[in-house]
């Protein structure tokens, strides 16, 4: 009877942690990132966060090609990028 029951909650406690990965693990395509514009006299800047952390910025002078300044790993040193689109970042915050 013990053998059984130490089985049942193994089984339970698996079952459980297998329900709850998915809301645990979040995918890029699922954020939404947050967008705070402003306007300047020359530019427009986006400045782009996901959880209340800034992780690129988007500068759009009035005349010239646009850019972005990206935190590609979440250290707080942003990098020059050129294009039209940058990606939202999966950086690992806490490891359960």
């Amino acid at each position: 009877m013990n053998l059984s029951r130490h089985i049942l909650t193994v089984t339970l406690f698996a079952l459980g942690l297998a329900m709850a990965a998915p809301a645990l693990a979040q995918s890029s395509a699922d954020v939404e990132p947050d967008i705070t514009i402003r306007q300047e006299a020359d530019r427009t800047i986006r400045e782009y966060r996901v959880n209340g952390q800034l992780y690129a910025i988007e500068i759009r002078p009035r005349s010239g090609p646009g850019y972005f300044l990206v935190d590609h790993d979440g250290d707080g040193n942003f990098e020059r990028q050129e294009g039209d689109r940058v990606a939202i970042p999966e950086w690992v915050l806490i490891r359960w």
